[in-house]
């Protein structure tokens, strides 16, 4: 009788070291596609470059970077905040500071040098080829992303990769399967970015 309650005891807690085992492996939702997000209108960024054109006014036309503290500088206008703001919104906001010495400004911005805000950048690190920060762009998948990246490095944990994702406020963990992705050609493993996702690749312990 003392050896049934013993082997009872000891087989309950494999089963409950199994039930959090199994807890453990499940790790994080896998991510699925559900299609590409509505695209907001592109908002510029530090690193970016902006051709101002001054209709009329070619000599206060000018290509300028966007310093790192998110500000331009162009003839008769100092210091002027670029970060975060549409080309339109700074179009506008030009055409506000040129009005002290220009009758009536018509102001067009093209961005001509694509960075974007760093809380749209997508960021890779980890066992990827080149881990950096990529601007996003339109319909940006997970393929795209690995092909800027130039694939994984040998020791990836490709199918352990995460994308961590902010979701209403609140930061949010999904497995994507980059083995499946780029070793057997899955093409539902290829799911669709969003701006300010970071792709985490760990490393294979085996």
């Amino acid at each position: 009788m003392k050896y049934q309650t013993l082997f009872n005891w000891l087989a309950a807690g494999v089963v409950m070291l199994g039930a959090l085992g199994g807890c453990a492996s499940s790790g994080h939702a896998t991510l699925t596609d559900a299609g590409p997000s509505a695209a907001p209108d592109y908002v510029i960024g530090p690193g970016d470059n902006v051709n101002i054109i001054v209709w009329r006014n070619p000599e206060v036309s000018q290509s300028v970077p966007v310093r790192p503290d998110g500000k331009i500088t162009t003839p008769l206008v100092e210091d002027l905040e670029a970060s975060g703001k549409t080309p339109t919104e700074l179009a506008r906001d030009i055409e506000k500071a040129l009005a002290k010495y220009i009758q009536q400004p018509v102001v067009t911005v093209i961005v001509t040098g694509f960075v974007g805000t760093y809380n749209e950048q997508i960021r890779v690190i980890g066992q990827a080829a080149r881990p950096q920060s990529l601007p996003y762009r339109r319909d940006m998948s997970l393929m795209d992303v690995l092909i800027a990246v130039g694939g994984v490095t040998e020791f990836a944990a490709g199918n352990r990769a995460t994308i961590i994702r902010t979701v209403d406020g609140k930061q949010q963990q999904y497995r994507v399967r980059l083995n499946d992705l780029i070793r057997d050609g899955d093409i539902s493993a290829n799911v669709s970015m969003r701006p300010g996702d970071i792709l985490v690749i760990p490393e294979s312990f085996f």
